[in-house]
């Protein structure tokens, strides 16, 4: 735990509730520093470079592979309906997310809002589990690039393209951030070109060409709707709808980027809000199509899903577009998947370290890292952010280890499935915190630049959600028991328990007062004149 407040700060804010007292926080850095750090990021940023990056870190192997499992576990019908419903819970997040990111777009966002507007032991531990989430995704998709590429040669050693993407991912990431955000644009347009000629491909299948001939809803009646998993009857199909509605919150993960990103954005108040639509009602029409048309022409029992699921494949082999394709009589179709699916994990990459080095800024300066990680260089990148952030990835290289190493790196990586979904709702408790907060400081909602329908009721929705499908999110292990699968799916929410009760021993620091919310450091019109010719934060 944190030892010397001389290097590690109290979180900043102008106060909290310490048993029904307002008090103020030891160790607070006051605005002018908040501002001054913060003034060292610049804001090149367009709204096209957030659509992007959050598109990058959303459309991954999650989706390209994992949608196949998904199909395998909830049917056509099941698999349709869980990714729908995860939809809402995301669009509760986004225009949460858009309210608070308007009015105080800041890099890292969640951490800072959930410390400002909840609990500043609450933003200790969302943030470092959030940030670890992220940089350990690192390592995955340095370890993904290998085994991808084995797939046209598998006598390679991926340790090599592991090494060789860390040195390029990492020196990218040290590019001004406007260079960044083209580089991750051009790289989430092969995606989203994919997938666009994916659906496309779908419709003219199900409609009859192919050597299947018309195929419409032909599977949906033969092998039926919805799919029993694990137990039988009505139980087993709620079972497979739910276990899909977990696996599609992780694929969802990725589109908040925008809210770490805004604290870089040209003119927050038009470029995130945009953003925010473009990107959601985007991400969301993608998937729920895809999804639909797969479980058009896709038997949800078909054997090579079934086979790579059993195997656990990471190449095209296991993606149901794949499997599409074969089923059509389209051979060519897997070694141009397994190359999007190589421009994907590299896409995913960049995002990584980007978003780690971000929220890590964020930790910093509000006082719940190191103070050194808030310096930046010339170019508004945070260095030692960065270069902590990547040095993570080195752990891909525990793939290369014996059966113990890889064990050891699943642990770590589930650790990132759970870290979104602690964010997502971390996020709808700090819109209703600072909705509480507008209220008692008599800040009308009119000044917002950036109003929500249906607030504060979406957060709560958003909120109650996000809470029930972490908790459930290992189920599985209750209904045939297993004490290391237990360990393995809830490490994530006993680390986070372990962050936040150790923060609240620490610093005996109680709830935000919303009296005392600290609406004024950083909020962009109180900046906007005097960074206007600068460009920056």
């Amino acid at each position: 735990m944190v030892k010397d407040a001389k290097e590690w700060p109290s979180p900043a804010g102008s106060g909290v509730v310490d048993g029904g007292l307002m008090v103020e926080k030891k160790g607070s850095t006051g605005g002018d520093a908040e501002s001054d750090q913060q003034g060292e990021l610049q804001r090149s940023l367009s709204a096209r470079h957030l659509n992007f990056i959050a598109i990058g870190g959303t459309i991954g192997t999650g989706f390209f592979l994992g949608s196949g499992t998904a199909l395998l576990k909830a049917g056509p019908l099941g698999c349709l309906l869980s990714y729908l419903f995860v939809g809402t819970i995301l669009w509760s997040v986004m225009v949460s997310l858009g309210e608070l990111s308007t009015f105080i777009p800041t890099a890292g966002a969640f951490s800072t809002y959930a410390t400002r507007f909840v609990d500043p032991s609450l933003g200790f531990a969302v943030g470092w589990l959030y940030w670890f989430g992220w940089a350990i995704t690192y390592a995955l998709s340095l370890s993904a690039s290998g085994l991808i590429i084995q797939y046209w040669n598998e006598d390679i050693n991926i340790g090599i393209f592991i090494a060789v993407f860390f040195v390029v991912f990492t020196l990218v990431n040290y590019l001004p951030v406007g260079i960044y955000g083209e580089l991750e644009m051009w790289l989430s347009s092969l995606k989203v070109i994919t997938i666009i000629g994916f659906i496309i491909f779908g419709i003219c299948v199900a409609a009859g060409v192919g050597q299947q001939g018309v195929i419409g809803f032909k599977h949906w009646r033969e092998q039926g709707a919805f799919v029993e998993y694990l137990v039988s009857g009505g139980t087993g199909k709620f079972v497979g709808f739910w276990a899909v509605m977990i696996q599609a919150s992780f694929a969802y993960q990725g589109a908040e980027l925008i809210g770490v990103a805004a604290g870089e954005a040209r003119n927050p108040k038009k470029t995130v809000p945009s953003a925010i639509r473009t990107t959601f009602w985007g991400i969301m029409t993608m998937f729920v199509i895809t999804i639909f048309l797969l479980g058009m022409i896709v038997p949800s029992n078909d054997p090579t899903l079934k086979d790579q699921a059993a195997n656990g494949s990471t190449n095209a082999k296991a993606s149901p577009l794949v499997v599409a394709a074969d089923l059509a009589g389209v051979p060519v179709l897997p070694h141009i998947i397994n190359a999007v699916l190589l421009t994907a994990v590299l896409s995913a990459a960049n995002s990584n370290v980007y978003s780690g080095s971000r929220v890590l800024l964020a930790l910093a300066e509000e006082g719940l890292a190191p103070k050194f990680l808030t310096k930046t260089n010339t170019h508004g990148i945070p260095i030692y952010a960065v270069a902590v952030t990547s040095a993570i990835g080195l752990l891909g290289f525990l793939n290369l280890s014996p059966a113990g190493g890889q064990e050891a790196f699943n642990w770590l990586l589930n650790i990132s499935g759970v870290a979104g979904l602690t964010t997502w709702g971390s996020t709808c408790a700090a819109l209703i915190g600072f909705r509480r907060a507008l209220k008692a400081q008599n800040i009308p909602i009119s000044e917002l630049p950036y109003i929500s329908k249906f607030q504060p009721f979406t957060a709560w929705y958003g909120l109650f959600f996000n809470i029930l499908v972490a908790l459930t999110q290992g189920f599985t292990v209750f209904i045939k028991w297993n004490t290391s699968e237990f360990f393995a799916a809830y490490i994530s929410l006993i680390l986070f328990a372990v962050f936040w009760a150790g923060h609240k021993l620490w610093y005996r620091e109680g709830f935000v007062h919303p009296a005392a919310a600290d609406l004024a450091r950083g909020r962009y019109d109180s900046r906007e004149e005097r960074d206007a010719a600068d460009g920056k934060v």
